[in-house]
């Protein structure tokens, strides 16, 4: 049986012009950064365009960048952002 987290996200730059907000509160049935970024996407329209896959997103677990398959708990904070460029 999976447990159900409610994580803290927040949207970065481009991403979070693209959702129209800068955070929400979400429940998931989610283990690792990978899962959350797959059920965000299954919610369609401008979540599954600026998180597909494909797409530079960098992720933050905690404040701390992470690798996908990084695990969650209960309360974290995760961080979504478009790579950021230099010049």
């Amino acid at each position: 049986m999976s447990m159900t987290l409610t994580v803290n996200l927040k949207y970065f730059a481009s991403i979070r012009e693209a959702i129209g907000q800068g955070g929400e509160s979400f429940s998931t049935q989610a283990a690792t950064l990978h899962a959350l970024r797959d059920e965000l996407i299954a919610r369609g329209g401008a979540y599954a365009q600026v998180l597909a896959h494909g797409r530079a997103v960098r992720m933050a677990l905690n404040q701390d960048l992470c690798e996908e398959s990084a695990a969650l708990s209960e309360g974290c904070e995760v961080a979504f952002f478009p790579p950021v460029t230099g010049g």
